[in-house]
């Protein structure tokens, strides 16, 4: 039986009094696909960003492989935790620089053309703009850079919400792809 990933324990989060999140508890096991679902409002990115540790919880506690995230340097969190937001942001000037963003600041060794690759995407594309790309291909850029962090989970914040029915597919297969041949432990 598969181990706990991550556990969320009785996690609140408010603002000016106002709760967002409330007596939250997941058991989220290692390598397993697990989706958040709600309607708009109801706390799904707010969890993912608490996970990732992007905002800090009022009270409760998030723990990854037993640790208590709270404890664990943020950054070395995020490498362990990759997240993959709703609307791709890519930075540099090419597509092997959006890709390499992380991995450069975190001194991580990765090899575009093969993240590009794992992701449904032509090495060739490296060399391109990554603002001339579609919404599909920046989306499956910005799971590579995630990607090149070599994470142990990843958290997708409604990464196919902004993508026609045809490419949400294609992110959904790609997604479940990764999950079988790496294990990654993903939450969407």
């Amino acid at each position: 039986m598969p181990s706990l990933k991550i556990e969320v324990s009785e996690l609140e989060y408010a603002i000016g009094g106002t709760g967002i999140l409330n007596d939250v508890s997941i058991a989220i096991r290692d390598g397993g696909i697990t989706a958040v679902v709600g309607p708009s409002g109801a706390g799904k990115s707010t969890l993912l960003r608490a996970i990732n540790r992007l905002i800090e919880p009022t009270s409760g506690e998030i723990f990854l492989d037993g640790e208590p995230t709270s404890r664990m340097d943020p950054l070395e969190l995020r490498r362990r935790v990759g997240m993959v937001f709703q609307i791709p942001a890519l930075f540099g000037d090419s597509v092997e620089d959006a890709v390499l963003y992380g991995a450069r600041l975190s001194g991580e060794d990765a090899e575009p053309g093969r993240l590009l690759e794992m992701v449904g995407l032509s090495a060739s594309l490296a060399g391109r703009d990554p603002q001339a790309l579609s919404v599909g291909q920046q989306q499956r850029v910005a799971i590579a850079r995630a990607l090149a962090l070599r994470p142990e989970a990843l958290l997708l914040d409604e990464p196919t919400s902004a993508l026609d029915e045809a490419a949400r597919h294609r992110i959904e297969e790609l997604v479940t792809g990764l999950n079988h041949r790496l294990g990654l432990t993903m939450i969407f």
